[in-house]
């Protein structure tokens, strides 16, 4: 079965329409972001990962309410977050790091957990320590991460393609990164470890995207004198249409498998991963090629000792 066999859609042409909601989508999110750094002091929810604390995970063996549970947990560990999922017996108790034990918070849980329920009441499934200097040190590193990812990007497509290549796909790249994080910033998901993970992850779909594309578009450049940089590109988009939608398809089906039967930070990072690949996929069609565009536009690109705009103007005289 082949799907948009002979697809002929214009994209370029709407590429400041796209623009425009990009960016209005962006401010939304930056806004947002602003209303949560002054309101909490963070504009994005870090877990004990980054901050520091302890994250007790309990399951119960009866019923039990998130309102039956914290004042035993507030006894113990008093300003402690409680997240109720699955069928309301499993819960994630998030304590703030005290007096310097990360350690300390779980240990004072699991005693006031025994004291009220009972040995057989209950059942530990894990527990996380982390120290306030290593939460500092992990959010450091995966800012790093990304910032290094972006530079090695640029590299490589400024070695495989041109730089105009590697800016339009940093670009492209950048905006399905901002995206994800204003989403994250807006639903004040935890952000944990499998968080950096999913960025991380929608870094390179979005990128391996956009690079198929970019490559269609190489092996069609010998016709831009005769067709111009814009029905190059519009080609090349509805070439890899199948490809792209199908590969999006496929992925986000199993990423849905796992939102739906997942539980905790693995629900989180496959609807983390399923916001990344619908944005993914709509910057390769949308936004990369746009954005190559419009850096030709400004700086264009020799081809046969001829600058690529002056060609096109030879093409269309």
């Amino acid at each position: 079965m082949r799907i948009f066999e002979k697809a002929s859609f214009d994209f370029i042409g709407k590429r400041r329409t796209l623009f425009v909601v990009s960016a209005a989508v962006l401010l939304v999110f930056a806004a947002t972001a602003i209303y949560f750094q002054v309101a909490r002091g963070s504009w994005l929810n870090y877990s004990v990962d980054f901050t520091g604390g302890t994250l007790v995970q309990v399951r119960m063996t009866e019923q039990t309410s998130v309102a039956e549970l914290r004042p035993v947990i507030d006894q113990a560990v008093p300003g402690s977050e409680i997240t109720a999922f699955g069928e309301g017996s499993e819960f994630l108790v998030r304590a703030p790091q005290a007096d310097g034990d990360a350690s300390g918070g779980s240990e004072q849980i699991i005693d006031a957990l025994q004291a009220q329920f009972g040995e057989q009441g209950y059942e530990i499934v894990r527990t996380e320590a982390v120290g306030a200097k290593v939460g500092g040190e992990l959010q450091t590193r995966a800012l790093l991460a990304i910032l290094l990812s972006f530079a090695t990007t640029l590299i490589y497509l400024a070695f495989r393609f041109e730089w105009r290549f590697g800016l339009a796909a940093i670009i492209a790249t950048a905006h399905d990164v901002l995206f994800a994080m204003g989403f994250i910033s807006v639903l004040q998901l935890d952000v944990a470890l499998p968080t950096v993970a999913a960025l991380l992850t929608i870094l390179g779909y979005s990128l391996n995207d956009t690079i198929v594309v970019f490559d269609r578009v190489r092996e069609n450049l010998p016709s831009v004198r005769r067709e111009g940089f814009e029905a190059v590109l519009n080609r090349s988009i509805n070439e890899t249409l199948p490809r792209t939608v199908l590969t999006s398809l496929t992925t986000i089906v199993t990423l849905l498998a796992l939102f739906l039967f997942g539980t905790g930070s693995l629900r989180d990072f496959a609807l983390i991963m399923i916001v990344g690949v619908v944005i993914g996929t709509y910057s390769s069609i949308f936004i990369g090629a746009a954005s190559l565009l419009e850096i030709e536009k400004r700086w264009p690109g020799e081809r046969g000792g001829k600058p690529r705009a002056r060609a096109r103007a030879g093409a269309t005289a």
